[in-house]
């Protein structure tokens, strides 16, 4: 699983199937995972009411469908905003490495360390879900694909596209070191821009960077859908694909989404990113999960018994960097806590993966950064009191989307925003959603930046 978020959506489709529709979508569809801590699983809903029928119908329907996802009992709790505020947030129990023995954690560093692979080909695990992307990344590299110009990779975090453009990279550099190559993400490609900007022309600094990034023999960049919706970055991005196709150089891409997903990418930057080859990459198959198991166990040189390995592969299905890390964690338990890998270890490696790949916290300067890159204006900006039409709507849609994604009190994010008080908020709140309701292209740029900031 990749998170508790898509753990809760598994057991709420099984819940479905066994209540009546009506029943269904007045008590179960509205819940919201919380998180998942100390074998506890933390729902939110927005009444006491629901909170109450919950309880009194439903937890023992929950239980059962959250141990028939996770393959071990937990117990389900069922908050509300007022209980979140009064009780914050429990501290999850883990296996505290910096108590254990020195000389056995710095054995452990040791062994993990030399456990990690470099981003090869030969260190990627091709199986049905991949062997496309793999294929085409491949052939790029050896020059055979020349009409694959772009070629644009997509699929959900954690699956290799990161690790086949660094293999591409280092395959290039291999044969050819002179080969000149770029590699960026897209936020950091939009950050480089706005620096570029703000240090004004007089500087050079545009001329830089247009020298950086038209002077590639190869542009890799991961994670282009951050591009969206941002004006000046669509138009420097768009001449720099100009130029490089014109000459011939390859561009990847790779992104979370195909680019017709992309809503609020521009038409003429959709288009030219599906002139070349479209590849996706899916969660692995069973035998995939497995080979990368026992791929990561010979590298840590740890013997785990088949049923571990197929107890793990069946439960964490979508994200190879979690398969990974629980064969580094039972690494852990056997030589720290002396524990060998058995179905009793592997429970509690799976339920520490799925405390630490809940979202990290995502913090309001966070939020206020996306938005105003967004919508071109500063961070101060955001949070002064300037009234200027283009910082007032920053400034609501940056209130609507903390909303969305904290679920803050309005006090609190009154607070955040230069202590406005709740009138304030309210009226920002509605005036997003109206804006959203009567323009559909303001709608999917708010979309776009929330999607960015739950997948960064």
């Amino acid at each position: 699983m990749e998170s508790f978020m898509e753990v809760f959506n598994h057991v709420k489709s099984l819940c479905a199937e066994q209540i009546t529709e009506i029943a269904y979508n007045l008590w179960i569809q509205p819940t919201e995972p919380v998180k998942f801590e100390n074998d506890t699983a933390f729902i939110y809903v927005k009444s006491d009411f629901q909170k109450k029928i919950l309880i009194e119908k439903y937890i023992t329907l929950l239980a059962t469908c959250f141990r028939e996802v996770l393959g071990f009992e937990i117990n389900v709790a069922i908050l509300t905003e007022s209980d979140i505020n009064q009780q914050g947030s429990p501290v999850p129990e883990k296996l505290d490495l910096s108590a254990e023995n020195p000389q056995k954690r710095a054995e452990l560093e040791q062994s993990i360390q030399s456990g990690e692979y470099e981003y090869t080909f030969d260190t990627f695990i091709v199986g049905n879900s991949n062997n496309f992307a793999y294929a085409a990344c491949k052939a790029v590299a050896q020059k055979q694909a020349g009409s694959y110009n772009p070629l644009f990779i997509y699929g959900p975090s954690g699956l290799g596209k990161t690790h086949l453009l660094l293999a591409v990279s280092n395959y290039i550099k291999q044969h050819n070191q002179n080969t000149n190559i770029i590699f960026v993400s897209g936020e950091a490609f939009t950050n480089e821009l706005i620096s570029a900007i703000g240090k004004g022309s007089g500087h050079g600094s545009n001329h830089d960077f247009h020298n950086k990034y038209r002077n590639a023999d190869m542009l890799l960049v991961d994670d282009i859908q951050f591009i969206a919706g941002k004006e000046s970055t669509q138009e420097e991005f768009f001449h720099t694909f100009n130029e490089l196709h014109q000459l011939g150089k390859q561009i990847i891409l790779t992104s979370d989404r195909p680019p017709k997903d992309i809503k609020t990418l521009e038409d003429r930057l959709r288009t030219r990113f599906e002139w070349g080859l479209l590849t996706d990459i899916s969660p692995p198959d069973f035998e995939t999960r497995i080979a990368i198991i026992r791929r990561k166990a010979e590298l840590l040189q740890i013997e785990i018994p088949d049923e571990v390995a197929e107890f793990i592969a069946n439960r964490l299905k979508n994200n190879i960097r979690q398969l990974e890390g629980a064969v580094k964690k039972l690494k852990a338990y056997k030589l720290l806590a002396g524990s060998p890998p058995s179905i009793t270890v592997a429970q509690n490696v799976i339920r520490d993966i799925l405390n630490d790949n809940q979202p990290v916290p995502v913090t309001v300067e966070r939020i206020i950064s996306e938005v105003a890159r967004t919508f071109n204006v500063s961070t101060e900006d955001i949070r002064s009191k300037k009234r200027a039409a283009q910082i007032s709507l920053a400034r609501q849609v940056s209130v609507y989307v903390v909303r969305d994604i904290t679920q803050m009190s309005l006090a609190s994010i009154g607070e955040e925003f230069g202590g406005r008080d709740h009138a304030t908020i309210v009226y920002a709140l509605q005036q997003v959603e109206k804006s959203m309701e009567k323009d559909s292209h303001h709608k999917e740029i708010i979309e776009d930046i929330i999607k960015n900031i739950r997948n960064n």
